[in-house]
């Protein structure tokens, strides 16, 4: 679930903090860049393990600051493909059961990775199982807040680094303020998680822990 990650960067440090020790400035310096951001094909950055070498610092004209290329590993979130997690449904949607870790929410479930045969109770905005008794089919609720077993079967990152203004030129005579709106507003629905995980429960053991503690 998580690993240790050899990464490589130039640290900024700022005057007002040449009294502390370098490696104690580094290190919040990096923890403040990374901690809690997604690197593209990475994973999620969690916190700073150690700092394997520091390189010379240098001071460069016009900028009083000391520059620092720090070699480092670093704790991040990356669970291998097939890893079994136990998270907790966050809610349930069209799209499947929304999962969290606590730390990270962006898991899903989707409805042909649910535990079959499933349908999607649109009163109570919840996923359930119709589980099939001698005694006839018994439904088994995936409430918020239960805690779910599931296994890794993708991941998905998406490169969310800022792009360029759109190069379109509004027709002669026309405002492209409007069209400028709709697009944020667009781009804004569109919004994608930078790293999403996809899982499955589609297997015996898999599913909430009170369908098999019980």
């Amino acid at each position: 679930m998580f690993v240790l990650v050899e990464m490589v960067d130039t640290v900024r440090i700022p005057p007002w903090n040449f009294q502390r020790k370098l490696n104690d400035a580094v290190a919040e310096e990096l923890n403040k860049k990374l901690a809690n951001k997604v690197v593209y094909n990475v994973g999620l950055c969690v916190c700073l393990y150690d700092v394997t070498k520091l390189d010379d610092s240098y001071i460069f004209p016009g900028d009083g600051a000391s520059h620092t290329k720090v070699h480092f590993r670093y704790v991040v979130f990356h669970p291998f493909l097939d890893e079994i997690l136990v998270g907790k449904i966050k809610y349930c949607s069209q799209e499947g059961v929304h999962v969290t870790m606590g730390f990270f929410d962006d898991i899903l479930i989707p409805p042909e990775s649910l535990q079959q045969p499933a349908k999607f109770d649109e009163a109570e905005q919840v996923w359930l199982w119709e589980y099939e008794t001698d005694e006839g089919a018994h439904d088994l609720y995936m409430d918020r807040g239960e805690e779910i077993r599931f296994r890794v079967t993708d991941e998905v990152f998406v490169d969310t680094s800022p792009t360029g203004p759109a190069t379109d030129a509004a027709a002669p005579g026309q405002s492209a303020a409007p069209a400028k709106e709709e697009e944020g507003e667009e781009e804004e629905k569109k919004e994608e998680a930078p790293y999403t995980l996809i899982g499955t429960i589609c297997e015996p053991g898999l599913g909430l822990l009170s369908w098999w503690n019980s």
